[in-house]
């Protein structure tokens, strides 16, 4: 489960400090405030902005190009669903089909009672052993509609 801390400007301030004076280190801060607080909201992206002189549209460019910035506060459990062809071609689609209608959510949701967000990947380097997930950081192999009902299960 992963662990994410309130929003502090005063703490955001110092993770984009400590990348700015580092050449092309725009997405290495906005991972670090990901981690940090769990996603990247509108105030980060104005400090992001602000710090490394960059219009806003700049910063918001680079955080909705790719899929694993969120704009908005995840779930308490993360489960990333492979997406890529080695996966689909192995079952993925049932699979990604069964996690979207068991927990009632569309890519990039998250759960009503704020459980689990659900983001798609593109290869999590498992296509020996498809269709894979992630689960708060844990990969799961040769998934299934049980496979992911149990995991669902386990998370309490």
């Amino acid at each position: 489960m992963a662990e994410y801390e309130p929003w502090n400007e005063a703490k955001a301030r110092a993770i984009i400090g400590k990348h700015v004076p580092d050449e092309g280190a725009v997405l290495p801060a906005l991972h670090e405030l990901q981690e940090t607080f769990g996603y990247i909201s509108k105030d980060a992206m104005l400090l992001m902005a602000h710090g490394f002189n960059l219009s806003r549209a700049e910063i918001y460019g680079v955080v909705t190009f790719y899929h694993d910035f969120r704009r908005e506060p995840p779930g308490r459990h993360i489960l990333k669903v492979c997406r890529a062809e080695a996966c689909q071609s192995v079952g993925g689609r049932a699979v990604e089909a069964h996690v979207l209608s068991a927990l009632g959510v569309g890519w990039h949701g998250t759960t009503p009672d704020g459980a689990v967000t659900v983001d798609p990947v593109f290869c999590l380097g498992l296509c020996a052993i498809g269709p894979a997930a992630m689960l708060d950081g844990r990969p799961m192999a040769r998934m299934n509609p049980a496979k992911v009902d149990a995991a669902l299960r386990a998370l309490g």
